[in-house]
């Protein structure tokens, strides 16, 4: 893979991680248009690297929350951030779960198979219209919310289904009110990145090899630069209900990808 390449990808994962047009499946687009062709063991490498880049634009943009989340969790008392931490646990587990127990499907997803992100697109731009048409509310994410948006979260593990789009959607649905439905969203996934880092690492199923630190360099920081920009966009994009736009473009570019992989 080429710096080109790897800048490429990284403004990719940047943009598409916030903004609901899952990136999984736009990373996968990606790697058919320019004929990448990227396997085994550096392929989970540089989407660890590009997941941790987009997890840390999430650090920086909500730092003073996460601050103020860590400092409540370990004063080990009943207040409202002991309870917004708990959530955030809860939400975790369904993913975790679907990832440990169908790792060899999940990796199988993620071969080209342009039709099935097709598809998946026009699953996340339905869930993205509906959300669009909730009413605002001020009701904020609970114990049922949590476990119900962590489901959504699993299966957005598939690509072509966003995660952000799925986890939003499913929160606004639920009546939870927009801006607390994308905090509670962009949080949910940063200890889960890390945690897979960790396990991948502990696990033995990632090193790094010196021809390609470069490019996994630039990859990284091209997603963490972007990733910061669009955070930063797509919090006043719910805030001024602006999902269905989204949604139109999901449809669009899922036909696309249909019609493409079926000729």
């Amino acid at each position: 893979m080429g710096i080109l390449e790897a800048i490429l990808f990284g403004i990719m994962q940047g943009l598409t991680e916030f903004l609901p047009v899952s990136s999984s499946g736009h990373i996968e687009l990606l790697k058919a248009i320019l004929g990448t062709n990227i396997e085994g063991e550096k392929n989970v490498l540089f989407t660890v690297i590009l997941h941790a880049a987009t997890a840390l634009s999430t650090i920086i943009i909500f730092r003073k929350e996460i601050i103020q989340i860590l400092k409540g969790l370990f004063q080990f008392t009943w207040n409202e951030d002991f309870k917004f931490s708990l959530r955030i646990i809860i939400s975790m587990f369904p993913a975790a779960l679907v990832g440990v127990v169908f790792k060899d499907e999940i990796d199988d997803f993620f071969t080209g198979k342009i039709i099935l992100v097709g598809f998946m697109l026009l699953v996340t731009g339905a869930v993205l219209f509906l959300a669009d048409r909730a009413k605002n509310t001020t009701k904020d994410v609970g114990i049922t919310e949590a476990i119900l948006i962590g489901v959504a979260q699993a299966i957005a593990i598939l690509p072509g289904i966003s995660r952000s789009g799925a986890t939003i959607g499913t929160s606004v649905l639920l009546g939870v009110d927009r801006m607390k439905a994308a905090r509670f969203s962009f949080l949910m996934v940063v200890p889960l990145i890390f945690g897979k880092m960790a396990k991948l690492i502990l696990d033995g199923e990632i090193s790094f090899q010196s021809n390609d630190v470069i490019a996994y360099g630039v990859g990284f920081l091209s997603a963490f630069i972007v990733g910061l920009l669009a955070c930063t966009w797509m919090i006043a994009l719910v805030k001024k209900s602006q999902l269905k736009y989204f949604s139109f473009y999901c449809f669009i570019v899922g036909v696309i990808a249909i019609i493409h992989a079926a000729i």
